[in-house]
């Protein structure tokens, strides 16, 4: 019962991020007339609750409130905000309440985490039958805005349908926050404990730098982020905008994608090591983003489906598999301060550059027409994943590291 309970935590936590994110640069270009600039500084946002949320899981969660009832507050404040953003009718009024929401919901990433931890005997044996399900509920999410109510096709956005998203997650929104009261006790983790600045940013890990081979990961994840972001903040106004229909259940594929290449990533880095799944994984991009400059919605689609279904390489073979490295890279002492370094230095200050860097190239080759050069935008990450590939390539010395490190 308690697996089940966690089960539909994890689903309608992932439901709700998935059912509004994929498709904001598309609601923001169409229904707000955003620029590149603007929907960087949208997507940033995300970078931004990466950055703050830490504190808000380390000071106040992990020291005097169960972290299930910190995860109830912040979804019910997420459902208040969120409903502000259906209601806001421009970028200026917009901008400062995913500002808010995205502070709001980062740190619940962490926190689902903490309750289904505390409720299981092993972990590494039951945590991923439940965190599938958040996975599971992404997919969903792509498929009922698609198939179901047809609120990206080209004209629902032209009516202003797409704003709904925001209607729909926050109503989600809610439930799970209700919902998360009733979920078991999951007391503070840190409690009469002191927790300092340096703990939080993970700054013990440092010293790892010294270390050549990690220095070069640490600085190849960073980079990395730049085309990554391209991605999230470019793919649904791309496949909409070049005609692609459904395109929202479309990108699911890219989910279901990331789940069957989990299962394959053990058999990689213990059959091919380290550095060949990492490289695998930036050449994923690099090939996803070429995919996407030379497909179309015609007789070229099957590429642009191939591109979508390569996130499971990009996103597994070498984010997930950089997890792996780094635990076993770090002590016992500083594996926590590791992972938190990581998740700051890639989702917090490298995807904040890549943001940026994707609105002013989306905005450089904007066209008179209101459309976009799309070639040339996906030629841009291509060309500077495949530089990074080339450095981590060169300069990497071949490890052994175990899938279960």
């Amino acid at each position: 019962m308690i697996t089940l309970r966690l089960s539909l935590m994890m689903f309608l936590q992932f439901f709700i991020w998935g059912g509004w994110f994929v498709t904001l640069g598309t609601y923001l270009s169409n229904t707000l007339s955003a620029n590149g600039g603007q929907i960087g500084m949208a997507f940033s946002t995300q970078s931004w609750g990466a950055i703050i949320a830490p504190f808000i899981v380390g000071l106040i969660a992990d020291r005097f409130f169960n972290a299930e009832k910190i995860l109830g507050l912040l979804h019910i404040v997420g459902a208040a905000l969120m409903y502000c953003m259906y209601q806001a009718d421009d970028f200026a009024s917009f901008y400062p309440y995913v500002l808010a929401y995205m502070i709001a919901y980062m740190p619940t990433l962490a926190l689902v985490n903490s309750v289904s931890f505390g409720q299981m005997q092993d972990p590494s044996e039951e945590f991923g039958k439940v965190r599938v399900w958040g996975t599971i509920g992404w997919i969903v999410a792509g498929l009922m805005i698609s198939y179901v109510f047809s609120w990206d096709s080209a004209q629902s956005i032209a009516d202003g349908m797409l704003k709904n998203t925001f209607l729909l997650c926050s109503i989600a929104s809610l439930i799970l926050g209700v919902f998360s009261f009733t979920l078991p006790s999951t007391p503070p983790q840190s409690g009469g404990k002191a927790v300092t600045i340096r703990d939080i940013l993970g700054l013990d890990a440092l010293a790892l730098l010294k270390d050549k081979n990690f220095f070069v990961f640490f600085l190849s994840s960073v980079l990395i982020c730049i085309p990554l972001a391209f991605y999230y903040q470019n793919a649904n106004p791309f496949l909409t905008e070049i005609g692609v229909e459904n395109a929202t259940g479309k990108m699911t594929l890219g989910q279901v994608s990331e789940v069957l290449f989990m299962l394959a990533l053990p058999v990689f880095l213990n059959r091919f090591g380290i550095k060949a799944t990492l490289v695998i994984g930036m050449a994923a991009w690099v090939i996803r983003y070429a995919l996407f400059a030379f497909g179309n919605a015609d007789e070229n689609l099957f590429m642009l489906i191939i591109g979508i279904a390569l996130h499971g390489i990009c996103y597994d073979f070498f984010f997930v598999s950089g997890q792996i490295y780094t635990n076993a890279k770090a002590g016992e002492n500083v594996k926590s301060a590791a992972q938190g370094l990581i998740t700051l230095a890639t989702y917090g200050v490298g995807m904040l550059v890549g943001f940026a860097v994707a609105g002013a190239i989306t905005d450089t080759y904007a066209l008179d027409t209101g459309a976009h050069s799309w070639q040339q935008i996906w030629l841009f990450p291509a060309a500077f994943a495949a530089v990074v590939l080339v450095l981590f390539a060169i300069l990497f010395r071949k490890e052994k590291v175990s899938a279960d490190a």
